[in-house]
Protein backbone atom coordinates (compact mmCIF):
# COMPACT_ATOMS: atom_id res chain seq x y z
CA UNK A 1 0.00 0.00 0.00
CA UNK A 2 1.04 3.24 -0.95
CA UNK A 3 1.67 5.54 2.17
CA UNK A 4 0.82 9.59 1.64
CA UNK A 5 3.02 10.45 4.82
CA UNK A 6 6.03 8.03 5.56
CA UNK A 7 6.99 9.91 8.78
CA UNK A 8 4.42 11.21 11.32
CA UNK A 9 4.29 13.19 14.65
CA UNK A 10 1.33 11.79 16.03
CA UNK A 11 0.28 14.11 19.08
CA UNK A 12 -2.04 12.25 21.92
CA UNK A 13 -3.71 14.60 24.78
CA UNK A 14 -2.86 12.61 28.13
CA UNK A 15 -6.88 12.82 28.47
CA UNK A 16 -7.35 10.85 25.41
CA UNK A 17 -5.45 8.13 27.56
CA UNK A 18 -8.46 8.26 30.41
CA UNK A 19 -11.12 7.65 28.11
CA UNK A 20 -14.36 8.31 30.23
CA UNK A 21 -12.73 8.49 33.68
CA UNK A 22 -10.99 11.32 32.80
CA UNK A 23 -8.34 10.88 35.10
CA UNK A 24 -5.48 8.10 34.99
CA UNK A 25 -4.83 5.64 32.48
CA UNK A 26 -8.08 2.95 30.77
CA UNK A 27 -6.02 0.69 28.96
CA UNK A 28 -9.00 -0.44 26.87
CA UNK A 29 -8.93 2.74 25.52
CA UNK A 30 -4.90 3.13 25.29
CA UNK A 31 -4.87 -0.68 23.17
CA UNK A 32 -7.32 0.52 20.72
CA UNK A 33 -5.21 3.63 19.66
CA UNK A 34 -1.91 1.50 20.33
CA UNK A 35 -3.38 -1.22 17.64
CA UNK A 36 -3.82 1.87 15.55
CA UNK A 37 -0.14 2.67 15.67
CA UNK A 38 0.70 -1.09 15.00
CA UNK A 39 -1.42 -0.98 11.52
CA UNK A 40 0.43 2.44 10.61
CA UNK A 41 3.71 0.83 12.00
CA UNK A 42 2.88 -2.31 9.99
CA UNK A 43 2.32 -0.73 6.70
CA UNK A 44 5.43 0.98 6.57
CA UNK A 45 5.25 4.17 8.49
CA UNK A 46 7.66 5.91 10.97
CA UNK A 47 5.80 6.70 13.90
CA UNK A 48 6.86 9.53 16.50
CA UNK A 49 4.76 10.06 19.56
CA UNK A 50 4.30 13.26 21.84
CA UNK A 51 1.93 12.34 24.32
CA UNK A 52 0.21 15.39 27.10
CA UNK A 53 -0.02 14.77 30.89
CA UNK A 54 -3.66 15.94 31.58
CA UNK A 55 -4.76 13.40 32.78
CA UNK A 56 -2.75 13.30 35.58
CA UNK A 57 -2.26 17.50 36.08
CA UNK A 58 -1.80 20.67 34.04
CA UNK A 59 0.60 22.70 34.94
CA UNK A 60 -1.25 26.13 34.08
CA UNK A 61 -4.48 24.50 36.31
CA UNK A 62 -2.42 23.65 39.36
CA UNK A 63 -3.86 25.78 41.74
CA UNK A 64 -1.90 27.95 44.08
CA UNK A 65 1.18 26.11 42.63
CA UNK A 66 4.53 27.99 41.53
CA UNK A 67 3.87 27.57 37.95
CA UNK A 68 7.44 26.61 37.19
CA UNK A 69 7.24 23.86 39.77
CA UNK A 70 3.51 22.67 38.28
CA UNK A 71 5.18 22.98 34.77
CA UNK A 72 7.62 20.44 36.07
CA UNK A 73 4.99 17.89 37.93
CA UNK A 74 2.87 17.92 34.44
CA UNK A 75 6.25 17.14 32.25
CA UNK A 76 6.64 13.89 34.94
CA UNK A 77 3.06 13.18 34.16
CA UNK A 78 3.53 13.05 30.50
CA UNK A 79 6.34 10.39 31.26
CA UNK A 80 4.15 8.22 33.09
CA UNK A 81 1.68 8.33 29.89
CA UNK A 82 5.02 7.66 27.85
CA UNK A 83 6.30 4.50 29.73
CA UNK A 84 2.51 3.48 29.68
CA UNK A 85 2.02 3.35 25.71
CA UNK A 86 5.07 1.82 25.55
CA UNK A 87 4.05 -1.10 27.58
CA UNK A 88 1.22 -1.74 25.46
CA UNK A 89 2.94 -0.96 22.01
CA UNK A 90 5.45 -3.33 23.13
CA UNK A 91 3.33 -6.31 23.99
CA UNK A 92 2.04 -5.68 20.36
CA UNK A 93 5.18 -6.77 19.47
CA UNK A 94 6.52 -3.05 18.28
CA UNK A 95 9.93 -2.14 19.29
CA UNK A 96 9.46 1.39 20.99
CA UNK A 97 11.77 4.01 22.50
CA UNK A 98 11.03 6.75 25.12
CA UNK A 99 12.93 9.77 25.36
CA UNK A 100 12.67 12.56 27.40
CA UNK A 101 13.35 16.24 27.35
CA UNK A 102 14.43 16.00 31.10
CA UNK A 103 17.31 13.42 32.15
CA UNK A 104 16.06 10.04 33.80
CA UNK A 105 18.29 7.37 32.58
CA UNK A 106 16.37 4.84 34.72
CA UNK A 107 13.47 4.61 32.68
CA UNK A 108 14.14 6.66 29.80
CA UNK A 109 16.82 7.28 27.23
CA UNK A 110 17.68 11.37 27.20
CA UNK A 111 15.99 13.38 23.84
CA UNK A 112 18.90 13.17 21.17
CA UNK A 113 17.60 14.11 18.03
CA UNK A 114 19.84 12.13 15.95
CA UNK A 115 19.08 8.59 18.01
CA UNK A 116 15.53 9.64 17.53
CA UNK A 117 16.22 9.50 13.31
CA UNK A 118 18.01 6.37 14.15
CA UNK A 119 14.95 4.79 15.64
CA UNK A 120 12.66 5.91 13.48
CA UNK A 121 14.49 4.54 10.39
CA UNK A 122 14.72 0.84 12.10
CA UNK A 123 11.21 0.75 12.13
CA UNK A 124 10.75 1.49 16.19
CA UNK A 125 7.94 3.83 17.65
CA UNK A 126 10.02 6.83 19.23
CA UNK A 127 8.00 8.14 22.04
CA UNK A 128 9.05 12.03 23.25
CA UNK A 129 7.94 12.81 26.79
CA UNK A 130 8.59 15.51 29.07
CA UNK A 131 7.18 18.49 26.28
CA UNK A 132 10.15 20.28 25.29
CA UNK A 133 11.75 20.43 29.29
CA UNK A 134 11.08 23.91 30.24
CA UNK A 135 8.21 25.39 31.81
CA UNK A 136 5.60 28.09 30.00
CA UNK A 137 5.50 25.80 26.69
CA UNK A 138 2.98 23.32 25.94
CA UNK A 139 2.74 19.75 24.31
CA UNK A 140 1.25 21.39 21.46
CA UNK A 141 4.34 23.33 20.77
CA UNK A 142 6.70 20.27 21.78
CA UNK A 143 4.79 18.44 19.48
CA UNK A 144 5.63 21.11 16.72
CA UNK A 145 9.18 21.40 17.35
CA UNK A 146 9.68 17.68 17.42
CA UNK A 147 8.27 17.13 14.32
CA UNK A 148 10.36 19.96 12.88
CA UNK A 149 13.51 18.69 13.98
CA UNK A 150 12.87 14.76 13.79
CA UNK A 151 11.38 15.79 9.38
CA UNK A 152 7.95 14.86 9.71
CA UNK A 153 5.91 15.29 7.05
CA UNK A 154 2.83 15.83 9.20
CA UNK A 155 1.57 16.77 12.79
CA UNK A 156 -1.08 14.55 13.52
CA UNK A 157 -3.12 15.96 16.54
CA UNK A 158 -5.58 13.75 17.65
CA UNK A 159 -8.29 15.36 19.46
CA UNK A 160 -12.19 14.33 20.61
CA UNK A 161 -13.60 16.58 17.74
CA UNK A 162 -13.46 15.66 13.71
CA UNK A 163 -11.43 18.63 12.76
CA UNK A 164 -11.72 22.13 12.90
CA UNK A 165 -14.97 24.24 13.55
CA UNK A 166 -15.60 28.13 13.22
CA UNK A 167 -16.60 27.60 16.83
CA UNK A 168 -17.16 24.73 19.42
CA UNK A 169 -19.42 22.29 17.74
CA UNK A 170 -20.48 20.82 21.51
CA UNK A 171 -22.57 23.83 22.42
CA UNK A 172 -23.07 25.24 19.08
CA UNK A 173 -25.48 23.52 16.27
CA UNK A 174 -24.50 25.63 13.13
CA UNK A 175 -20.65 25.30 13.63
CA UNK A 176 -18.93 24.98 10.51
CA UNK A 177 -16.15 22.46 10.18
CA UNK A 178 -13.10 23.78 7.87
CA UNK A 179 -11.80 21.49 5.64
CA UNK A 180 -8.27 23.46 4.98
CA UNK A 181 -6.99 26.38 6.66
CA UNK A 182 -3.95 27.80 6.72
CA UNK A 183 -1.60 28.92 9.50
CA UNK A 184 -2.00 32.47 9.22
CA UNK A 185 -5.62 32.19 9.39
CA UNK A 186 -5.45 29.94 12.73
CA UNK A 187 -3.35 33.08 13.83
CA UNK A 188 -5.07 35.64 12.65
CA UNK A 189 -8.53 33.88 13.45
CA UNK A 190 -7.31 32.90 16.87
CA UNK A 191 -9.26 29.76 16.47
CA UNK A 192 -8.72 27.08 19.34
CA UNK A 193 -7.03 24.35 17.48
CA UNK A 194 -3.34 24.77 19.50
CA UNK A 195 -1.19 27.49 21.24
CA UNK A 196 -0.09 30.55 19.02
CA UNK A 197 3.45 29.34 19.60
CA UNK A 198 2.98 25.68 17.84
CA UNK A 199 0.86 27.32 15.13
CA UNK A 200 3.70 29.31 14.36
CA UNK A 201 6.12 27.30 14.63
CA UNK A 202 4.66 24.88 12.25
CA UNK A 203 3.87 28.17 9.81
CA UNK A 204 7.95 29.35 9.97
CA UNK A 205 9.07 25.72 9.48
CA UNK A 206 6.63 24.17 6.80
CA UNK A 207 4.95 21.66 8.87
CA UNK A 208 1.35 20.37 7.95
CA UNK A 209 -1.17 19.51 10.78
CA UNK A 210 -3.87 17.30 10.55
CA UNK A 211 -7.06 17.83 13.22
CA UNK A 212 -8.68 14.58 13.51
CA UNK A 213 -10.73 12.38 16.06
CA UNK A 214 -9.36 9.74 17.97
CA UNK A 215 -13.02 8.40 19.50
CA UNK A 216 -12.16 6.23 16.05
CA UNK A 217 -8.79 5.12 16.41
CA UNK A 218 -8.16 4.10 12.97
CA UNK A 219 -8.41 7.64 11.72
CA UNK A 220 -4.45 7.41 12.31
CA UNK A 221 -4.12 4.69 9.87
CA UNK A 222 -6.65 6.43 7.36
CA UNK A 223 -4.82 9.90 7.74
CA UNK A 224 -1.59 7.63 7.02
CA UNK A 225 -3.23 6.71 3.72
CA UNK A 226 -4.34 9.78 2.48
CA UNK A 227 -7.83 9.28 3.18
CA UNK A 228 -10.10 12.47 3.96
CA UNK A 229 -10.10 12.28 7.91
CA UNK A 230 -10.16 15.92 9.89
CA UNK A 231 -8.87 19.57 8.90
CA UNK A 232 -5.85 19.66 6.90
CA UNK A 233 -3.69 22.93 8.08
CA UNK A 234 -0.89 23.72 6.03
CA UNK A 235 0.18 27.08 4.15
CA UNK A 236 -0.33 25.47 1.18
CA UNK A 237 -3.92 25.25 1.10
CA UNK A 238 -3.15 22.36 -1.93
CA UNK A 239 -2.41 19.62 0.37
Amino acid sequence: MELKYKRILLKLSGEALAGEKRFGLDYAVIGNICESIKKCVDVGAEVAIVVGGGNFLRGRMSGGLDRTRADHMGMLATTINALALADVLESLGLEVRVQTAITMQQVAEPYIRNKAINHLNKGRVVIFGCGTGNPFFSTDTAAALRGVEIEAEILMKATLVDGVYNKDPHKFDDAVKYEKLTFSEVLNNELAVMDMTAATLCRDNHLAMLVFDLSRPDNILDAVMGKNVGTVISEDTTN
